[in-house]
């Protein structure tokens, strides 16, 4: 399934998983089929257009930092022509609480480990951010309440400036903070280069006026900042893939 040059590893990782995903959604949903019975997928925002406010209009982007898992979410929604009322629920990179903290913990580990928190350019690009339990609030709407064909948006904080995020982590780690030029970010990040560098600013307004969501919880800067942060400095929970799009392999 992974064989081949190992420069396309990460490429072929991706397909093997959304093609297995894709499968898993069929299955899930065709056993599903009979009066109003719903499935809620989650989908990362990240394989949405960058560069813009993205709404729950916009289809995914096979060109995205998470394009490639644009199938997926096609697949879910598809559902609905044999009666499944399916919808998606979109995931801002940044799913946090008080020890897990989206595609940040990323972050946070290289700088631990390389002992620099860095950022690409000018640090200007955007990265959305909810609560894990706001979060599973949308899910319980749109399973319960969502339309069929619905795509909903689990974002709380729509643009935060990713210099802004490195800034906080080199505070509390006590190690510089410094922006790197794409090469050099390709060699600091390595596969996540493409999400640290999106620019990925997400819009939940529809979601909130159509299930009546609203998002109460600590936003992401007050989660990397509390007292519990501060004395484990901040030692790195693994993470789920849903926010990139998938978790890279740790061999050929």
């Amino acid at each position: 399934m992974l064989g081949g040059s190992p420069s396309g590893i990460v490429s072929r990782f991706v397909n093997a998983s959304v093609s297995a995903e894709k499968r898993a959604i069929e299955t899930i949903g065709h056993a599903l089929t009979g009066a109003d019975r719903a499935l809620v997928v989650a989908f990362p925002t990240m394989a949405l257009q960058p560069g813009h406010m993205a709404t729950e209009l916009d289809a995914p982007d096979p060109n995205s930092a998470g394009g490639g898992r644009a199938p997926s979410e096609l697949t879910a929604l598809a559902l609905t022509s044999i009666g499944v009322r399916s919808s998606i629920v979109r995931l801002p990179s940044m799913v946090h609480d008080q020890h897990k903290r989206g595609l940040a913990s990323r972050m946070i580990e290289i700088a631990r480990k390389e002992r620099v928190s860095a950022y690409v350019g000018n640090g200007s690009n955007r990265w959305g951010a909810v609560h894990r339990l706001d979060a599973a609030h949308l899910f319980r709407l749109a399973l319960e309440n969502g339309n069929a064909g619905a795509r909903y948006h689990a974002v709380a904080e729509e643009a935060i400036p990713v210099g802004k995020i490195a800034e906080v982590i080199g505070r509390v780690l006590d190690v510089p903070v410094l922006s790197k030029s794409s090469k050099e970010s390709a060699k600091l990040f390595s596969w996540l280069t493409p999400f640290i560098e999106a620019d990925n600013p997400v819009s939940s307004r529809l979601t909130q006026e159509r299930l009546g969501w609203q998002p109460t919880l600590n936003d992401i800067l007050s989660d990397l900042l509390t007292d519990q942060m501060r004395s484990q400095r901040w030692s790195v929970v693994a993470e789920e893939p849903s926010q990139t799009g998938c978790k890279a392999p740790e061999n050929s």
